[in-house]
C-alpha cells in the first residue's frame, strides 16, 4: 500500500505522516531495530513503552483517526509490522489505537486534546473492554457498577485484567448504571485514569505476553465526572464501533502469521531437504495470508459501516486471522525441530502468541458465537 493522505483532513502534523509509504518505512526500521533486539525480554515483561513512543512520533499510532486521515489499513498494516517482530507489541499498539477510536469517535469534544496526545505516543493507555464486550452480547455479567451523582457517577467493581496500563496512564472502561433496586438501567464508557484511586493488582503469570503490563484494576466510590464520559448510554457508541474495534486486530493475527513464515524461510537452507514432508508450507501459508491480508484492508476502507453482512464479514476475517495465526505457528515451530522448542526461540514464542490471538476478546469462540448469532439476525447489541 502506498497512499498519500488528503492532507485537507490532517490538521497540524508533520509532512512525512501524510505519506503511507514513509510511515511504513519508519515502522519496519523500528520493528526491525529496536523492537527485533528487545523481542525476547519483552516476552520475559519489559514493558516497552519506549518503542511505542517511538511508533506513536513515527506517525503509526494515530493513522485511523479522523484528524490523521482515517487510515485504518495503514494502522492495520503498522500493527502487522510490529506483530510480525513481537506480537505482545503489536498488541499493545491494538490497546492503544482503539482508546484513541474512543476519544475520535465520542461526542465529548472535551476529550479532544488527550486524543492528540495519545494518537503521538506522548501518554499511554489501552482498554478494559474485554468483560463489557462479552457482558453487552450476554456472555458474561458486567463487572463495573456506577450509580448517578451530582457532576458523574460513582464506580465500584474490580476487572481481573487489563492491559497497556499503569500509575499515570488509562483506559476506557464500560460500567452498568444501577437503579434504586439494583437492576441496571443503561451502561456508560469513561476514561478511567491510572491514578491514588485505582488499586493494581498483579495478575498470575501468563504463558506469554507478559510485557503488556497486564493488571487487575478494584474502584471503589472512584468518581467520573462529565468531562471524563466517552458515552452514555454506552450501547449505540459500542455498535457504531464494533466492528472496528475488531477489525484492528487482525494487524495482530497476519504479523504473527507472516513472523512464522519467516522463521519457515529461515531453516530452509539447512533443513529444506527433511521439511518438504511437512504439511503447510511457506507457500501454501502465504497465499492464505496474502489473500486474507487483501481481504482485511478491502474491510478497512469502511471501518464504521454498521450492516449485518459488513460485521459478519469483519467477524469471519478476525476468525480466519486467527486460525492462520494457530497453523502458521505451530508449523514454523515443527520446521525448526527442537531449536525452536527452546524458550528463546521466536517459533516457540510465536506458538503463545498465536494461541492469545485465538482468546483475546473477542475469542475465536466468542466470533463463531456472534456470528451464528447474527445468521439468525439476533443482534446482541
Amino acid at each position: 500500500m502506498n497512499t498519500v493522505a488528503d492532507s485537507s483532513l490532517i490538521t497540524g502534523l508533520p509532512t512525512a505522516w501524510t505519506d503511507d509509504a514513509r510511515v511504513l518505512s519508519e515502522v519496519r526500521h523500528i520493528t526491525g531495530g529496536a523492537l527485533e533486539a528487545a523481542a525476547h525480554r519483552i516476552d520475559e515483561g519489559y514493558y516497552p513503552l519506549d518503542i511505542m513512543a517511538s511508533l506513536g512520533q513515527a506517525g503509526a499510532l494515530g493513522a485511523h483517526l479522523s484528524n490523521y486521515g482515517q487510515r485504518f489499513g495503514l494502522a492495520i498494516s503498522c500493527m502487522h509490522e510490529a506483530s510480525r517482530v513481537c506480537g505482545s507489541t503489536g498488541f499493545l499498539m491494538w490497546c492503544h489505537d482503539v482508546f484513541g477510536l474512543y476519544l475520535d469517535q465520542s461526542q465529548n469534544r472535551s476529550l479532544a486534546a488527550q486524543l492528540h496526545v495519545h494518537a503521538q505516543g506522548l501518554s499511554f493507555g489501552g482498554t478494559a473492554l474485554s468483560n463489557p464486550m462479552k457482558a453487552l452480547a450476554g456472555i458474561e455479567t458486567i463487572l463495573l457498577r456506577a450509580r448517578k451523582v451530582p457532576g458523574g457517577y460513582r464506580i465500584d467493581g474490580s476487572l481481573p485484567w487489563v492491559s497497556h496500563i499503569g500509575k499515570g496512564q488509562y483506559c476506557g472502561a464500560i460500567a452498568g448504571v444501577e437503579r434504586g433496586d439494583g437492576s441496571l438501567s443503561h451502561e456508560i464508557m469513561f476514561v478511567l485514569d491510572i491514578d491514588e484511586r485505582v488499586e493494581l493488582k498483579t495478575c498470575p503469570e501468563f504463558s506469554g505476553m507478559e510485557g503488556t503490563s497486564t493488571w487487575g484494576i478494584k474502584l471503589v466510590d472512584y468518581f467520573v465526572a462529565e468531562d471524563r464520559l466517552i458515552a452514555d448510554p454506552a450501547r449505540p457508541f459500542v455498535q457504531r464501533i464494533r466492528a472496528s474495534f475488531i477489525l484492528l486486530q487482525s494487524g495482530m493475527a497476519t504479523g504473527v502469521t507472516q513472523g512464522s513464515i519467516d522463521s519457515i524461510l529461515e531453516v530452509a537452507p539447512t533443513l529444506g531437504h527433511i521439511n518438504q514432508f511437512l504439511h503447510n508450507g511457506p507457500d501454501e501459508l502465504q497465499y492464505e495470508l496474502d489473500e486474507l491480508s487483501a481481504r482485511v484492508i478491502r474491510l478497512a476502507a469502511t471501518a464504521y459501516e454498521t450492516s449485518k453482512d459488513y460485521l459478519l464479514d469483519v467477524l469471519d476475517a478476525r476468525a480466519q486471522g486467527s486460525e492462520l495465526a494457530l497453523k502458521a505457528s505451530q508449523s514454523a515451530l515443527l520446521h525448526h525441530g527442537a531449536r525452536g522448542y527452546r524458550m528463546s526461540a521466536a517459533p516457540q514464542r510465536r506458538i503463545r502468541e498465536a494461541h492469545f490471538v485465538a482468546i483475546v476478546t473477542p475469542a475465536l469462540k466468542h466470533l463463531r458465537w456472534e456470528m451464528a448469532r447474527l445468521m439468525k439476525e439476533e443482534m446482541p447489541v
